[in-house]
């Protein structure tokens, strides 16, 4: 009865070859790879910049600015958590309000936060820390 662990391994390799083909919004990044959005509010308030106060997914990288330093890295999604890092960020001094956004940022994303996504609106939240996300992204899609 050679043939039952043939059918089996078959039927084995057939399953991961199908699950290896979702989208991305099935797949490990939940729909946001290829994605860019605006940043509505930071803890609640406003973006001290909001003309430059952004954020984009590339298949495995992440890129922000809430005004002043660029801040970027790998990411990975788990389950409902952003898991990114590890960040780097150009160096400029940024004070008063742009510079505390800038910090909330960055211990958001630091800390594994949990995420939602509604169509064009995202949310991030982490350690006392919220980001509101607008946009009408465009996700790739992957066949």
């Amino acid at each position: 009865m050679r043939s039952v662990p043939i059918l089996a391994a078959f039927a084995l390799s057939a399953s991961l070859l199908a699950g290896g083909c979702t989208t991305p919004a099935a797949g490990g990044t939940a729909g946001l790879v290829g994605t860019q959005w605006t940043i509505a509010s930071i803890d609640g308030k406003a973006p001290a910049a909001p003309d430059r106060a952004r954020m984009g997914f590339a298949e495995t990288r992440l890129s922000a600015s809430v005004g002043c330093n660029g801040i970027g890295g790998e990411y990975r999604v788990e389950g409902d958590r952003l898991i990114a890092g590890p960040l780097i960020s150009t160096r400029m001094f940024c004070e008063g309000l742009v510079g505390q956004q800038e910090e909330a940022v960055n211990a958001l994303l630091s800390g594994a936060p949990r995420f939602r996504r509604n169509g064009d609106r995202l949310w991030i939240e982490s350690g006392g820390h919220t980001l509101e996300l607008h946009g009408a992204p465009a996700a790739k899609s992957k066949g």
